[in-house]
């Protein structure tokens, strides 16, 4: 059974990472190596601010993040921008700010690592910003004439911005703030995936719902 918090051996129970730490054959850890700091960051989050009764769904979701980890700052750049994307429509307008702040800088982060024009925004950036039109403006002007290294953003910006997503989304006055985290998880966690070059069929799967999902079963499985 999955716990809040962490746990000084597995007969005090688990958190997210902790098991992953298990599975993975690593010394009991919270933040294992065998996964990018960001999203283990990530995982820990969602896991403690998870109702006790919806916490045990994130458990098919861990053997998915073991070896996903990488020294690229995209990939830190990316969580981030994924997670104040999907909190930024819900969060708590004491929140909002600081989310609509983090998709620019995350874009700017983008402009610079990828080489994109200067500005550029993604679309689904673009919609996240639109959902919050006054806050989205006091960002775009907080944000003229600064500038952030990339190398700063990832230390000091980034986990910012993932704790304040996460923090969002659960005091969201939305239905199934539960479901809403585990889809922000798992969304990250097939991103990461994909990046890491995974293969598609072993990406964790999102629900809209918590129907049991049955995989198909492939020839030769047991």
């Amino acid at each position: 059974m999955l716990g809040r918090g962490k746990h000084r051996n597995p007969k005090k129970g688990a958190c997210f990472m902790e098991l992953a730490s298990f599975l993975a054959g690593e010394r009991w850890s919270d933040h294992p190596q065998c996964t990018h700091p960001l999203l283990a960051m990530l995982a820990r989050a969602v896991n403690d601010l998870t109702s006790d009764a919806a916490r045990p769904r994130l458990a098919p979701l861990i053997p998915s993040v073991i070896g996903l980890t990488s020294d690229d700052p995209r990939w830190d750049v990316r969580i981030a921008l994924r997670a104040a994307r999907t909190a930024l429509p819900v969060a708590p307008a004491d929140r909002q700010q600081t989310l609509a702040v983090a998709i620019i800088g995350a874009e700017r982060m983008l402009d610079v690592l990828d080489g994109r024009p200067e500005g550029s925004l993604e679309p689904e950036s673009v919609e996240a910003l639109a959902a919050v039109p006054r806050t989205a403006e006091w960002a775009q002007k907080f944000c003229a004439g600064t500038h952030v290294r990339p190398k700063r953003f990832v230390r000091d910006a980034a986990p910012s911005v993932v704790s304040t997503a996460v923090q969002g989304i659960s005091e969201a006055f939305v239905p199934d703030v539960d479901a809403r985290l585990r889809e922000l998880l798992a969304a990250v966690i097939g991103d990461a995936r994909r990046w890491a070059g995974r293969l598609d069929e072993d990406a964790p799967l999102v629900r809209e719902s918590w129907e049991p999902v049955v995989r198909p079963a492939t020839v030769g499985s047991h």
